[in-house]
């Protein structure tokens, strides 16, 4: 993804009101801890006080503090490290998607490093559906490639991308030694691309997505299905990706380039 298409910048930490279901300990004591987040008492990145300290403090058990704390994770204000102790989440990126995704410049362009790693690449047979996203025939051969995003050491999203081949022939190599699909496109002799469309959803990820990203399985992620196309509007790319949904923030703008 590149600086036109994709602007990319921190979002500040805020957190929504917590409404509890039912009047309990572990509901109150979760939305008070939340509201200490939102306000910043608790700033992005800290470490929140030990379950113990808490228990203390609120003058309730361990478990109760446990299930308060699993509440907050659930909802991305923070993050559980076994061993280490609970943080507040600290990095959002409001990620705008107009007719150009280009990951490293986008973030760049919001001070931040960002690459694409290379989980796997095989050559596969397109479906009927891939074949008549990228008009080509059914089970002629393509590219796939499962990558991951990063920026500042943090898992943006993990993506499945299909590209036709033998078009493409050498672009999981330029990718593994680049981090960047445009310049595996350059390298192929496509200066320019755009994105046709992007369809985006919501759901739970499975165990494998979760694992890459760094988060419960029962936290919802973003999935954006997207399709890009060369300067003559030949399809060059159908990918599906899945969005950490605590860490990004999608903006659709149909002005940006």
């Amino acid at each position: 993804m590149t600086a036109n298409t994709l602007a990319s910048r921190p979002l500040p930490h805020t957190a929504p009101p917590l409404r509890p279901a039912r009047d309990s300990f572990w509901t109150r004591i979760a939305a008070e801890l939340a509201e200490a987040i939102g306000s910043g008492v608790y700033p992005p990145g800290q470490r929140l006080p030990s379950e113990h300290a808490l228990a203390e403090q609120f003058g309730v058990n361990r478990h109760t503090i446990r299930r308060s704390l699993a509440s907050l994770c659930s909802q991305g204000l923070v993050r559980i490290t076994q061993g280490s102790g609970t943080y507040v989440e600290d990095f959002a990126v409001d990620l705008v998607l107009g007719k150009r995704t280009r990951h490293q410049q986008g973030l760049a362009q919001a001070g931040l490093r960002g690459s694409l790693v290379v989980l796997q690449a095989q050559t596969t047979r397109a479906t009927a559906a891939l074949a008549q996203a990228l008009q080509v025939p059914t089970r002629s051969p393509l590219l796939a490639l499962r990558v991951r995003g990063d920026a500042e050491g943090q898992p943006l999203h993990v993506s499945e991308r299909y590209f036709p081949l033998p078009r493409f022939e050498r672009l999981a190599d330029v990718v593994r030694e680049t981090g960047s699909i445009t310049a595996g496109f350059a390298a192929h002799g496509v200066a320019d691309y755009t994105r046709r469309e992007s369809r985006i959803t919501a759901e739970l990820p499975t165990a494998d997505v979760a694992q890459q990203l760094r988060q419960p399985a029962a936290r919802p992620v973003l999935q954006v299905e997207s399709l890009n196309v060369d300067t003559r509007g030949t399809p060059i790319e159908w990918a599906r990706a899945w969005f950490a949904g605590d860490r990004v923030k999608l903006t659709i703008d149909h002005h940006a380039d």
